[in-house]
């Protein structure tokens, strides 16, 4: 097993302005009530934010066409496989929007409310993300980045989750996240993955079929899909 280098990123900014929650709600229509709820929320959630993260600067032990051996544990996918046929450096992370938020209460009969919440929620999580992105690319003198998470695709299920959060040790009390034997992440709001070099950006996206997808950030390709999986 490689010696391993882990890194906590605790101390990532979180701001926003009410006109970035109100576009990411995607609302037909907007009013002065909505942005009255948006800026309560916010006066709410801003002081108490603190998205985290935490990776691990590793290497690929071994390889084959269907899984990768990374810090002695072995992930099965041809995907990921074929992601890291050139580049062999790779930073597995958990990166969360923090616990912080989850103890804000909403009446469940508030919907609109809560959808509001739960968006500055992905905002926060997204934050951590971007600032993880940054930081590997800029410590380790990266070019182009991608990274993958188990349960984006069918060919990489969610229950790799349970290989990669030991690579951590104990991630609750890192950075307040917990896997669930049903390989769920509380908070909710946190992703798990490995970032890697690549050529050119890869989103897992481009092999998903699904329509009218909200979290979608690239196009479906089927000739992606026939250079990864036919």
């Amino acid at each position: 097993m490689n010696t391993r280098e882990i890194e906590i990123l605790d101390d990532i900014s979180f701001n926003l302005k009410p006109e970035q929650v109100i576009t990411r709600m995607r609302l037909r229509h907007s009013n002065p009530q909505i942005e009255a709820i948006v800026r309560e929320l916010l006066e709410q959630v801003l002081p108490v934010a603190h998205p985290k993260a935490v990776y691990i600067a590793s290497w690929v032990d071994n390889k084959d066409s269907f899984s990768v051996d990374i810090e002695g544990a072995r992930f099965t996918s041809r995907v990921l496989s074929k992601n890291l046929t050139m580049f062999k450096r790779v930073f597995p992370y958990v990166a969360t929007c923090g616990c912080e938020l989850e103890e804000i209460r909403i009446s469940s009969q508030d919907m609109l409310k809560t959808y509001c919440l739960d968006v500055i929620k992905m905002l926060a999580l997204g934050t951590a993300i971007a600032r993880l992105s940054e930081t590997v690319t800029k410590k380790y003198t990266l070019g182009q980045t991608s990274h993958m998470n188990p349960g984006s695709l069918a060919d990489w299920p969610l229950p790799e989750q349970q290989k990669l959060f030991p690579l951590f040790g104990d991630v609750e009390k890192l950075i307040g996240v917990r896997l669930s034997t049903s390989s769920m992440m509380y908070p909710l709001k946190s992703s798990s993955g490995i970032f890697f070099t690549s050529d050119t950006r890869f989103e897992s996206c481009q092999l998903c079929p699904r329509e009218n997808c909200p979290g979608r950030r690239a196009t479906y390709s089927t000739e992606m899909l026939e250079k990864y999986l036919g």
